[in-house]
């Protein structure tokens, strides 16, 4: 190795605190139809046989609000074919849903966990653990032994699996690889998260107008980490320290994020005013995070942000309370903008442009942010949110 690399992995080792967990590498995957938001709108309402010019209207002001343009989904035309009846209303369809959901996730988090093994540069044996998440699938045994066997994992893997935690998924899973990689030295924990919006797909009703929100934002797909604490810096490229994580339920919030699965597959209903709760707690969350680091309460613009996109106005709302300049947030904004909101995943999306924006950065010359908050709001409502440590920078 040169000089260069060694002074490289020289400094990389003073940064890295002994014993705390690090995100070493990253990967993603996702269903083959592409649906460009322009275009969503006839073919959705085709695709359900309705015939409702207002309901159509009301999409098509929502497609424009959300900031989406790409999104990756699972359903297509030849789904629709063999399963005629998750366009119609009424009738029973859990089953047929599970089907293809369970089928979907294990395919997609395969995959996106081989992409991020490869990233990360180690062996499939080295791997100790393993958390899922998904909110897309229910079944006994559950997905994690089914992406267990797919990967082709040791029989004595450790497996952790978080069910139903909606968009704060990603983020708690983080949370509880950190806690493993952390209190089992030389463990490393692959994360893989998977999520399909078949579980929920529906025609337009007017008597849920709720629904169209979910049409026009959620997006399909799968991520995956790799978490270890004391990378080996001679084949391991440590990207995030994790310091600190916290999570917190505010009270009383429980039906402002609700989700119920029924006989026609989950049913979920975002209360209006959550942007604004999450606006009304953010800066107390952020504010005792931050503490631990020691950074001044209002100095939010000299740290990284890696929010998760729950959708543009509570993107917004943060930005507004936390007096945040515009680029603190492109990477949640860029995220949304290609993906929708992917649930769990969306996290994972963020990380890779937050990455890809902080290369930029230094190339031109210019600092990159060093500690930073990885943070997600879900079904509670809980926040989920960890205190990171940016170590390309």
């Amino acid at each position: 190795m040169g000089s260069v690399g060694v002074l490289k992995d020289a400094t990389r080792k003073q940064r890295v605190n002994p014993g705390k967990a690090t995100i070493l590498a990253l990967g993603k995957a996702f269903p083959h139809q592409l649906v460009m938001q322009e275009y969503l709108v006839d073919g959705y309402f085709r695709d359900t046989n309705c015939d409702n010019p207002e309901l159509k209207q009301k999409l098509a002001r929502l497609c424009k609000t959300t900031t989406v343009k790409t999104r990756y989904v699972v359903m297509s035309e030849e789904i629709l074919k063999k399963y005629p009846e998750l366009a119609a209303e009424g009738i029973p369809t859990v089953k047929q849903r599970l089907e293809i959901c369970n089928e979907a996730v294990t395919e997609m988090a395969i995959e996106a966990s081989q992409a991020c093994i490869k990233n990360w540069g180690g062996s499939l044996s080295d791997i100790t653990h393993l958390v899922y998440v998904s909110s897309s699938e229910a079944r006994l045994p559950g997905g994690d032994l089914y992406l267990a066997k797919g990967l082709g994992m040791s029989p004595d893997t450790q497996r952790v699996m978080l069910y139903f935690a909606g968009c704060s998924g990603g983020v708690a899973g983080l949370r509880v690889a950190k806690d493993i990689a952390e209190n089992n030295p030389g463990s490393r924990v692959l994360l893989a998260t998977s999520e399909t919006t078949i579980i929920g797909f529906k025609p337009p009703s007017a008597d849920r107008p709720y629904d169209l929100v979910g049409v026009a934002l959620f997006g399909d797909g799968a991520g995956a980490m790799i978490i270890g604490s004391d990378p080996v810096l001679e084949s391991e490229k440590p990207l995030f320290e994790l310091h600190t994580a916290v999570q917190e339920f505010l009270p009383h919030t429980a039906k402002k994020i609700d989700g119920r699965l029924t006989e026609e597959g989950i049913s979920f209903q975002l209360a209006r005013e959550l942007p604004q709760i999450i606006e009304d707690n953010v800066e107390g969350f952020c504010d005792k995070l931050m503490s631990v680091a020691g950074v001044k309460n209002k100095e939010y613009n000299k740290m990284f942000w890696a929010v998760h996109p729950g959708g543009p106005a509570i993107l917004n709302r943060i930005e507004k309370r936390l007096d945040l300049v515009p680029e603190k947030l492109s990477a949640s904004r860029r995220a949304l903008m290609d993906y929708g909101n992917a649930s769990s995943n969306t996290i994972v999306y963020v990380l890779e442009y937050m990455m890809e924006e902080g290369l930029k950065i230094r190339k031109n010359g210019r600092g990159d942010a060093e500690w930073g908050l990885i943070l997600a709001f879900g079904p509670g409502i809980t926040f989920e949110g960890i205190l990171a440590r940016n170590l390309c920078a």
